[in-house]
């Protein structure tokens, strides 16, 4: 897993990065903990360099979160809850949860669209209320993007400073990048199978 995802970044350079934390935020494939931080160290091998990447990486994971936005804003309230209600299960989201991250922007506001960048599942979760809410898009669009740029840059130098220690490390890093994709397909699966109507 390690050297096909690096082996993507090599080949498509930005435009993969950008893609794979655009997807991340709208269906997490594989998670920025594992793509930023890959990132970071193809560039201290010669690959896109780290200010590109964390670039690319920043704007794919804004272009994710406005996309959450705007099915927030575009949809409404009553909306979403009929198509939670309705298709849940492939959402893996119940009324529960959808009201829950209501509740923590209604009480946060605008510090929860900036810290939300850091935590997963809140990180998509939260764009869409503040969508609902219609909360000013330049505003949600400034936190997001300074939660997002910190976010990755901070993974991106973390994974390129490793490249110096690649050699003690390389023989677990591919099988624990493995482990991380497999968790998160056995999470999804998990969650559609045990999903109810409602919490």
């Amino acid at each position: 897993m390690f050297d096909w995802i690096t082996g993507l970044m090599a080949d498509g350079g930005a435009w993969i990065i950008a893609a794979l934390m655009l997807l991340e935020n709208v269906f997490p494939p594989i998670p920025s903990e594992l793509i930023m931080p890959l990132a970071g160290f193809n560039a201290a091998r010669g690959g896109t360099p780290l200010w590109l990447a964390i670039l690319a990486g920043g704007i794919g994971s804004l272009a994710g979160a406005w996309f959450w936005y705007w099915i927030g804003r575009a949809f409404g309230r009553d909306r979403l809850r009929w198509l939670i209600a309705r298709h849940g299960r492939w959402l893996t989201m119940n009324l529960s949860e959808f009201e829950r991250a209501e509740g923590w922007f209604n009480r946060h506001g605008r510090a929860i669209v900036f810290f939300g960048r850091f935590i997963p599942t809140v990180r998509t979760l939260i764009s869409v209320p503040a969508g609902i809410e219609k909360m000013p898009q330049g505003q949600f669009l400034f936190y997001t993007a300074i939660g997002s740029f910190i976010w990755s840059g901070g993974l991106a130098v973390a994974g390129y400073l490793l490249e110096d220690s690649y050699e003690q490390v390389e023989h677990w890093i591919d099988p624990l990048s493995t482990a991380v994709v497999i968790t998160v397909v056995v999470v999804y699966v998990w969650r559609v199978i045990r999903w109810k109507p409602d919490a």
